[in-house]
């Protein structure tokens, strides 16, 4: 019974008594625990808030210095750039001078090489011409030299000649030939046996004058030489020196020598000293050593020409030769010209080619030296 009053007194409160005011100690409590529940929420709130801004402030000061640090790196890498730019300016300087100094060197050295060919061939030429200028004094000292043992050979012990000896000669005679002569026919017969022992004087230069359409001509295939035959110069000499000169009998084997003879590939050697080769073409178109491969003629041949490269042989005889050489000749020495090696006067290379010109006429008129 006691149980049910309390349980009944806790549901109703008693008549007469008075409602706490103030929450006893059970039922404060609770109240402030809300209170807290709701601090700690409002707290953890603010802290969430504070490292969110936190983390945003953060953030921001990275990205600033990140920025910066990007900044930085950025303009060193311009600088790197610049210095390598600047490097590989100047090595691109360094291999242009470089390409233009062996540039240089290659045109200097192919200068040199092209210089010292050029003297090479003006010093072939010129020992040329002085080889020609020997044999023509020693063909000189030869003709005095026989003429003075022609002039020996007539005198001798027993009949002594007295025009080489003026002192064997009596005094009559001498004061006779000293003095005028009264007896012309003696002294004219005197004059006479004298000058058949006596060596002749040489002829006097002939006259030359310069024909001023063939030295315009020659002027002008001057001033840009070629070897063309369609200029007025080579052509005029085709018609008239060249053409003749090389027209022989055979005119199949004519035309070979004249392509052979422009193209400078004919060969001419002495026959007793080489090995006869064997020849791919029959017996009656290269000749023999008794029958010339030009002419058709039976004759000496002393000489052969090959054309080329061929290994074909053909003998020629003494006069087909000396037509063939005073060709080569002349085309040799225009080849001088026009490759620069001929250092002369307008007019004296003029007069060589005129004398060149001649050769040919007198060879291809049938005239040669004996030695051919």
């Amino acid at each position: 019974s006691q149980a049910s009053f309390e349980e009944d007194s806790q549901k109703q409160p008693a008549v007469g008594h008075w409602k706490p005011l103030m929450p006893s100690k059970g039922s404060k409590e609770e109240p402030e625990t809300g209170c807290q529940d709701a601090g700690s929420v409002d707290e953890t709130q603010s802290t969430e808030q504070l490292n969110v801004s936190r983390l945003r402030s953060s953030s921001v000061e990275i990205r600033e210095k990140g920025s910066e640090f990007l900044k930085e790196e950025l303009h060193k890498a311009q600088k790197e750039l610049k210095l390598k730019d600047k490097e590989c300016e100047r090595l691109s300087k360094v291999r242009e001078q470089l390409e233009q100094e062996l540039e240089e060197l290659t045109a200097s050295l192919f200068e040199e090489a092209h210089k010292m060919v050029r003297e090479a061939n003006t010093k072939q030429a010129a020992s040329e011409k002085q080889l020609r200028e020997a044999r023509g004094k020693i063909d000189m000292l030869q003709a005095e030299v026989t003429a003075l043992k022609t002039l020996v050979i007539t005198s001798t012990p027993s009949s002594p000649n007295r025009e080489l000896h003026p002192q064997l000669q009596s005094p009559s005679k001498a004061g006779f030939r000293k003095g005028h002569g009264r007896n012309k026919s003696t002294s004219s017969a005197m004059v006479s046996a004298a000058s058949q022992n006596v060596t002749p004087e040489p002829v006097s230069h002939e006259c030359k004058e310069v024909d001023s359409i063939l030295f315009a001509e020659f002027q002008a295939w001057k001033e840009s030489p070629t070897l063309d035959k369609s200029c007025s110069f080579l052509d005029r000499i085709y018609r008239e020196d060249v053409g003749p000169c090389l027209d022989f009998t055979k005119q199949e084997l004519s035309e070979l020598v004249r392509v052979a003879v422009e193209e400078n590939t004919l060969t001419i050697e002495p026959v007793a000293s080489q090995t006869l080769p064997v020849v791919k073409v029959s017996a009656e178109e290269c000749g023999g050593p008794k029958k010339c491969a030009l002419s058709g003629l039976p004759r000496t041949c002393k000489h052969r020409i090959m054309l080329g490269d061929s290994g074909n042989y053909y003998y020629i005889s003494p006069s087909c030769r000396a037509r063939i050489t005073a060709v080569c000749n002349f085309f040799t020495y225009i080849r001088y010209i026009q490759q620069g090696l001929v250092r002369q006067d307008v007019e004296l290379m003029y007069w060589e080619v005129m004398r060149l010109r001649r050769e040919m006429s007198l060879a291809k008129l049938g005239f040669y030296p004996s030695e051919m």
